[in-house]
């Protein structure tokens, strides 16, 4: 049995998960609802105050999207409730994010500036040289920030770029002169 797989989803009050035949759940909550369909295979059920993942038999295929399965569902729930957010930092001199409206502006070192328009559904806001990406949805949300992170990765000589808030760059030594 999948350890993930066999927990079941507490729906928190204020949240309304439904399932339509083809298993397409829609999760409707204070910051707004997600859809998405789910595999056929896995049968998913709502029992009072909880959702139940339960798969059909043992095969490779079907352990592995049991516990996905569930996450998917937890993650909908999750995101309806409170939301998903990503923190990114620029470094480097000259280094710049600004916004209008829905646009993003990044000034990194180009001969142009990047502009990138926030997607829907997701919300992004400049601090300083900090740059959040806020949503329901994880996935987009993770989408997005590592779409922005892709305009200039951090490098490792003198950690120059766009990284997330949490991560850690290995640093490298740079050359050393002949004598």
């Amino acid at each position: 049995m999948s350890r993930i797989g066999k927990l079941p989803v507490a729906i928190p009050a204020g949240v309304e998960v439904k399932i339509e035949d083809g298993n397409v759940i829609t999760v409707k909550g204070p910051k707004g609802t997600l859809t998405r369909k789910l595999v056929d295979e896995m049968s998913v059920k709502v029992e009072g105050t909880e959702v139940v993942v339960t798969r059909p038999n043992d095969l490779k295929r079907n352990k592995s999207l049991h516990g996905l399965t569930r996450t998917l569902i937890f993650n909908m729930v999750e995101g309806v409730t409170n939301g998903y957010k990503k923190v990114l930092e620029i470094n480097g001199v000259g280094y710049r994010a600004a916004k209008a409206g829905n646009k993003l502006t990044l000034t990194l070192g180009y001969s142009h500036p990047v502009e990138m328009v926030d997607p829907d559904g997701i919300t992004t806001t400049v601090e300083g040289n900090k740059i959040t990406v806020a949503g329901i949805d994880k996935e987009k949300v993770g989408q997005f920030a590592a779409e922005i992170r892709t305009k200039r990765p951090p490098e490792p000589y003198k950690g120059k770029g766009i990284k997330y808030e949490t991560e850690t760059i290995r640093r490298k030594v740079g050359k050393t002169g002949k004598k």
